[in-house]
């Protein structure tokens, strides 16, 4: 699955993908954003860890995989 987070004041978002399910992702954000946890703490496909202070984050936008087309769209 394809993540995507804003960082508030930043003029780049994170980028990567990871095996963990939307669910799972889902319910971090969800406790960070609470404040039941002062930071977000993901990992990537390539086993790259992302901490992420819960006060900067602006927004996380969950995708699906999806192959990327070859050719003109009409």
């Amino acid at each position: 699955m394809e993540i995507r987070i804003g960082i508030v004041n930043a003029p780049r978002e994170i980028g990567f993908e990871t095996a963990q399910s939307p669910a799972d992702i889902e319910a971090l954000v969800a406790d960070a954003l609470a404040g039941k946890a002062p930071y977000l703490k993901l990992s990537d496909d390539k086993g790259k860890m992302y901490i992420i202070p819960t006060a900067t984050i602006g927004f996380v936008e969950l995708g699906n995989d999806q192959s990327r087309r070859v050719g003109f769209v009409g």
